[in-house]
């Protein structure tokens, strides 16, 4: 819900503040006080086309802000931060009269006197786009010249389902079990479109993979094979060098060429018995003569090594060499075509035997995904018709009550229509068109909602159409302005009753200028306009009791000070206490 709107400087409103809670409030004061700016500021929140001639005269921008607060998990807060903005987290409180955690967001949008606009959501700049997507799941404004929240037919439908959900417990399973089988039957149809209409390409997709394993098969090649034979070409291209450091790192080892004291295993051996000759004396040099011993035999193990290692140089050559850099070629060959490594075009061959047995199987898989398609599409048939089943059943219900409230709202002869069509084809949510239609009075022919109906009347087409809705629909806060123009009496009072009955569900904001709307409220908000120096200007105020009957009194007879007046005002207010 919204728990607090700033204004400033738009239109005839310098700066105002309203303080909001949940349930109903509502917005009165004398024609032109600038009660239509609370509403114009929500729509700016919303992602409306700005508009410079609403920028107070003499300022420079006119900005709105508020502060919104939804429980934790709320799909709004995600698009919030997807657009980079910052949301306040809180652990617990009481929201809608429940506890549990929740989460505070800030939104504002600024207008220029030259036009231009600028949108931040959560402190953080956003395109006003933005605003408009948050405000769709937020806020609901209805009003003379505002967009219909169920304007859509996709919203009319998706809003259908719900109250048929609620109406029939079976038809949400229905319909997300037609749901999953139409993408089956989707997902079979694209393929065998594919099979049926690519056959040439597959063919040739075919041919060429063929062609491209055979290659690779006749190579043959190892995992690895292109470092280990790279490795063996870089020691044969250097076999001499390696000949020749190892045959002189053995000599200087273990060789009588490079004299007694230059040997390493005899000067080691001499050390090693000129230690042991007085190992008796100390144990320190007694252990010295050991480690001597083991290093004498690892420098003989490695002489070993090295002479086995020379003598493995003599078996290999130039022929070797020659048939390494044909292997390589060959190699090479394959990874130019088919990928960066050995490894990886081991790993293509692998995927493209895979792919090469679907092709060859072009004419099994289209027998199976033509018995598929028909299987699911037979299947799809049962459950659109269930689906239209209920829907129908729902519409007719929907109707009968949404027509009921229109009756209590002063529009006795109007009814809502609910047609429900064949769809040119199946789609994901089944194969009905939904169109809510308005008849007005009876033998005239039913229009679609905004068409044929005055602004107040439309208003409060909506208006019935949310309260039987709300249960099952909610929109955290609904903004109706007009909603109860060219009525009164008994009619009046039915709008401030209903009002009363959705703002059980959903905070409700209301520009009114009826005292029988306004006595049900639970905030009441005087606008009043004030002039002086040239300039005209609103101030905004939360009233206590004592001053909603004084605005009470004015409402009904123009005089806030008249003891009758406010002495009927607060008997409006008792019965709408008494009659909520």
């Amino acid at each position: 819900m919204i728990e607090e709107i700033r204004i400033r400087d738009l239109g005839v409103i310098a700066e105002a503040t309203l303080t909001l809670g949940p349930g109903l409030s509502v917005v009165s004061g004398e024609t032109g006080a600038g009660k239509t700016m609370v509403v114009t500021a929500v729509g700016l929140l919303l992602g409306a086309r700005s508009d410079a001639g609403a920028v107070r005269t003499g300022a420079k921008s006119a900005s709105a802000e508020a502060s919104v607060r939804l429980p934790s998990g709320h799909r709004a807060l995600a698009r919030a931060l997807e657009a980079g903005g910052e949301i306040d987290e809180f652990d617990g409180g009481e929201f809608d009269g429940g506890g549990g955690p929740f989460a505070g967001l800030l939104l504002a949008r600024t207008v220029g006197a030259d036009g231009r606009s600028r949108a931040h959501v959560g402190g953080r700049s956003a395109p006003v786009g933005v605003l408009a997507e948050l405000g769709e799941q937020l806020v609901a404004v209805h009003g003379q010249s505002d967009q219909i929240r169920l304007k859509s037919s996709t919203a009319q439908r998706e809003a259908l389902d719900r109250f048929a959900g609620d109406f029939q417990q079976t038809f949400a399973a229905g319909l997300e079990q037609y749901r999953a089988l139409y993408r089956r039957w989707q997902h079979a149809q694209t393929d065998l479109d594919e099979l049926r209409h690519n056959g040439r390409e597959r063919l040739q997709e075919a041919e060429a993979l063929r062609q491209a394993l055979t290659e690779i098969d006749q190579v043959d090649p190892q995992v690895g094979e292109d470092d280990a034979l790279k490795a063996e070409s870089i020691k044969l291209s250097n076999l001499e060098e390696l000949r020749l450091a190892s045959q002189q790192a053995r000599e200087a080892l273990i060789s009588e060429d490079f004299g007694v004291d230059a040997d390493a295993t005899t000067l080691v051996d001499t050390a090693k018995r000129l230690l042991e000759n007085v190992a008796d004396h100390d144990e320190e040099l007694g252990s010295a003569a050991a480690r001597l011993t083991e290093a004498g035999i690892v420098l003989a193990d490695i002489a070993r090594d090295l002479a086995g290692y020379s003598t493995s140089l003599d078996s290999d050559g130039p022929g070797r060499l020659a048939e390494v850099e044909d292997r390589r070629g060959v190699l090479a060959v394959l990874v130019r075509k088919y990928a960066p490594s050995v490894d990886e075009v081991l790993s293509w061959a692998q995927a493209s035997r895979v792919r090469l047995d679907e092709l060859q199987d072009d004419s099994g898989r289209i027998e199976a995904l033509e018995a598929e398609v028909a299987a699911a599409a037979a299947q799809l048939a049962v459950l659109s018709a269930r689906l239209t089943t209920s829907r129908t059943k729902a519409g007719t219900e929907l109707s009968r009550r949404v027509s009921a409230e229109l009756t209590a709202l002063a529009m006795p002869d109007a009814k809502l229509v609910i047609d429900i069509s064949t769809a040119s084809a199946p789609g994901i949510n089944g194969a009905d068109e939904i169109v809510f239609l308005l008849q007005p009075h009876a033998g005239a022919a039913p229009r679609a909602l905004g068409k044929g109906a005055s602004g107040g009347e439309l208003s409060r087409v909506m208006l019935a159409i949310e309260v039987v809705l709300a249960a099952v629909d909610p929109v955290p806060t609904f903004v109706f302005d007009e909603v109860d123009a060219g009525v009164g009496g008994k009619a009046a009072v039915e709008i401030g009753r209903r009002l009363a009955m959705l703002a059980r569900h959903v905070q409700v904001l209301v520009v009114t200028h009826l005292p029988q709307v306004a006595a049900f409220a639970d905030q009441h908000i005087r606008v009043t306009k004030t002039s002086g120096g040239g300039f005209t200007s609103s101030d905004v105020t939360l009233l206590d009791d004592g001053g909603r009957v004084r605005e009470l009194a004015r409402m009904l007879a123009g005089q806030e000070d008249s003891a009758t007046a406010q002495a009927h005002a607060r008997e409006l207010l008792d019965e709408a206490r008494s009659g909520r």
